[in-house]
């Protein structure tokens, strides 16, 4: 391979001297039109490398070749910290990111299967109803009359507009009732914080909007207003209100939280106003169009007898067999691409999906699979695809699949760039590339550039462990009682009766979409007792930290007061310990219009976030801006006694450490943390919650493999601890160190969701009736 393009100067991708976050001045040349995998333990710059270095510069150049007045309407993009990067060609992310979180997004409506849909139905449904729009849930029908101005010329005119939209639910799918009792204390006044809804304070401007708009009095209780104050408060459609010499718009509050916490997928919402929301409002089918979002003349049209609401309902695998047996020569070429599409979906394993899932509760690994399908037919050559964790989510039977898909990709001509943890995935590299040798300050260099097998003989981290196997323990936990479920039908399952033991380390397996989450999350979460941890999200801007998120940051300002005598307040950089220059972002933004943003490191306070005055208090002879630039395993020494010593603080950072986050700086931003790194301390922070259940959603997710058989001891020492805990997981290892294992399938969406087996894993093993069991015999050598 490598002689093909040895003498080819632009057959590689060059990358000198480059330093984004902990990058060492990495240099290397990484090969055109091969599949190149990214190896190393989690933080150790991978993601830096690939992600905000190669693939973010081609995203720069590409927003360049625009006007400046179209750069002006597109995000600006900062240039990587690297001295020299050639060679490189459009790049295509393909990530793990949540989809959006917009209500009327879903899986139909992202990939463009919607569209292809409603131009069917427009060209064959019977009766005709009308243009493609008349199908579309986001279109509602509308008539009235309007003035066109042309060449001076006024002209009234009479429109209308046919679309698809449900007029009672305006195509959610759902109704919701307002609990008007949820948002207010109807004992205080607008002025005494009267409104309970997250984020409006009194004195803020959420609040200051109805307590000086004139339409009520702010110092008089809510439940003495009159009739018309009442409804005015509550349900004033937007009216233009001056306050303070501010234009703003008023609105009742019902309609102004419907359309600032409602039309958001609820599971999106970060969890305080989620909180809310399901305490305050009922959400129900809509009785009108049975949750299909459609109104009734697109509901009424068929083809052989099967509606548009019913083909997005489908399992996208039986409308892909439902399309296939279509036969109209007028709309052939629309049949075939809409074919290839459903046929995508199938290949790539997500045909248990149907289009009518809200995106937003696709998992990272399905968010992944469902950008990839869009790529996976193009005629475009010498791309660079960029995939991170593509197995993520997926069984190991699935996983041969997902590498014959990359290797398609790369046989078309294209550079194919994968991070991956999976020995499966790597195996199929034509070039490795390790990075390490250790996490955060320790790591960001080249350890090895090579084959796979010159990877295994390397002696690399990653090249020692890529050959593990987890043996079967030797004996396993007996039960202490069991969570009972009976008739769980949530999705796919089957009216399904399990009991769940109590007491042991169960793990829940089964391919992709077999309904494992379903059972678990639909089921046994959400009961006394029960702490669940799922893959949503952490959310945080840059000011965000591991301190400020897991809360350490709070005994740590108040034990700094202590010491001290002043103010916790003075220790935060958000709040009065800020450095006025830059407002304790540590850094200076200067906007330069349609070109990149320029940030600067703060001339003042050096880039530390606070003002001088508050550095001259210590605590252990440190000041504040030095325990943010601690590592967890120096913070939880430093707080571990003496003069510093905070039980509290060194709690959190034993949790931290428990889960491998100990080179991780308390006080890094949490925009740089890659995504093993945000799931761990997740995990870190809800093993402080009480509760006797955990329940643990792919915690292998971003782990290295050296990571894993720390993971196996965490979990370990939370059984010996007294607590149950429910795995759910396809890594092999962690199936091989169970107690019990309840596995779902036989297969995905309405071929799973039946319990295929419950047992050991010895018992697996030796039944081999499952795809579980089969793999996991071959796993461990039996």
């Amino acid at each position: 391979m490598a002689t093909d393009i040895a003498a080819d100067a632009h057959a590689w991708i060059r990358v000198e001297g480059a330093r984004e976050h902990n990058l060492k001045n990495v240099s290397l040349s990484i090969p055109k039109r091969r599949l190149t995998v990214f190896t190393g333990v989690s933080g150790s710059g991978k993601s830096s490398l690939v992600f905000a270095t190669i693939a973010a510069e081609s995203q720069r150049l590409i927003n360049e070749t625009y006007s400046a007045f179209v750069q002006g309407f597109m995000p600006t993009l900062a240039r990587p910290d690297v001295d020299v990067l050639e060679g490189i060609t459009t790049a295509i992310l393909v990530d793990q990111e949540r989809m959006g979180a917009n209500a009327r997004s879903t899986v139909g409506t992202v990939t463009d299967a919607n569209a292809l849909l409603r131009i069917l139905f427009s060209r064959l449904g019977e009766p005709f109803v009308g243009s493609p729009q008349a199908f579309s849930f986001n279109i509602p029908t509308v008539q009235g009359k309007g003035a066109i101005t042309i060449g001076g010329v006024t002209t009234r005119r009479t429109f209308s507009q046919t679309g698809g939209m449900c007029p009672r639910c305006e195509g959610m799918g759902t109704v919701s009732d307002v609990d008007i009792h949820q948002l207010f204390d109807a004992t205080k006044s607008l002025n005494e914080g009267a409104i309970t809804i997250p984020g409006y304070t009194a004195g803020g401007w959420s609040v200051r909007l109805y307590a000086e708009s004139g339409f009520v009095d702010a110092s008089k209780p809510i439940g003495e207003y009159s009739e018309k104050e009442l409804h005015d408060f509550l349900y004033r459609q937007p009216t233009k209100v001056k306050i303070n010499g501010i234009n703003l718009t008023y609105e009742g509050l019902v309609p102004r939280i419907q359309k600032s916490m409602l039309s958001k997928d609820v599971e999106s919402l970060q969890p305080h106003i989620r909180a809310f929301v399901e305490r305050a409002v009922a959400f129900a089918t809509c009785p009108e169009c049975g949750g299909t979002r459609l109104n009734e003349g697109a509901r009424s049209s068929r083809i052989r007898g099967i509606s548009i609401a019913d083909a997005f309902a489908m399992q996208i695998s039986d409308l892909a067999a439902w399309v296939g047996e279509l036969d109209e020569p007028t709309v052939a070429p629309l049949l075939t691409s809409l074919r290839q599409l459903l046929d995508s979906f199938v290949d790539i394993g997500l045909g248990y999906l149907s289009l009518d899932r809200p995106s937003g509760t696709l998992s990272g690994g399905e968010a992944q699979r469902t950008k990839m399908i869009r790529h996976l037919g193009s005629s475009l050559t010498d791309i660079t695809y960029v995939f991170d964790e593509p197995t993520v989510g997926l069984h190991p039977h699935d996983i041969q699949r997902m590498n014959e898909l990359l290797q398609q990709l790369r046989d078309k001509g294209n550079t194919v760039l994968v991070v991956e943890h999976k020995p499966e995935a790597i195996e199929i590299a034509d070039h490795v590339v390790d990075l390490g040798p250790g996490a955060g300050s320790a790591g960001g260099e080249i350890c090895f550039e090579g084959t796979v097998e010159g990877l295994r003989a390397s002696g690399t981290v990653t090249g020692r462990h890529l050959d593990d196997r987890a043996q079967l323990k030797s004996s396993v936990r007996a039960h202490k009682g069991a969570i009972e479920v009976r008739g769980a039908s949530t999705h796919n399952l089957k009216d399904v009766d399990v009991d769940v033991p109590l007491g042991v380390l169960t793990v829940v397996t089964g391919v992709a979409g077999s309904g494992k989450s379903s059972l678990i999350h639909g089921s046994v979460a959400g009961r006394d007792g029960v702490v669940a941890i799922d893959q949503s999200a952490i959310r945080g801007s840059r000011r965000s930290n591991p301190a400020t998120y897991t809360g350490m940051l709070e005994p740590i300002r108040k034990a700094f007061a202590k010491a001290n005598g002043v103010k916790p307040a003075l220790f935060s950089a958000n709040s009065e310990g800020a450095c006025p220059n830059c407002n304790g972002a540590g850094f200076i933004t200067t906007d330069l219009g349609p070109m990149a943003s320029v940030e600067t490191v703060c001339e003042v306070c050096e880039g530390k976030r606070f003002d001088a005055s508050v550095l001259e208090y210590t605590l252990g002879g440190k000041d504040i801006s030095d325990v943010l630039a601690m590592s967890v395993t120096e913070a939880a020494e430093h707080f571990a006694s003496g003069e510093a010593k905070t039980p509290a603080a060194h709690t959190i950072l034993s949790r931290l450490s428990d889960v491998g986050l100990g080179y991780l700086q308390i006080g890094q931003p949490l925009t740089t943390l890659s995504g093993g790194e945000r799931q761990r301390l997740k995990l870190a922070t809800h093993l402080g919650e009480k509760g006797g259940v955990y329940i643990l959603d792919e915690p292998t997710s971003g782990l290295h493999l050296a990571d894993v058989d720390q993971l196996l001891g965490l979990l370990d020492r939370l059984v010996d601890s007294g607590k149950s805990v429910i795995v759910i997981e396809h890594h092999q290892a962690v199936m091989a160190h169970a107690d019990w294992i309840i596995d779902i399938g036989p297969g995905a969406g309405h071929d799973g969701g039946r319990v295929v087996f419950e047992g050991t894993p010895a018992d697996l093993i030796a039944d081999r009736s499952t795809l579980t069991g089969q793999f996991l015999a071959e796993y461990v050598g039996a």
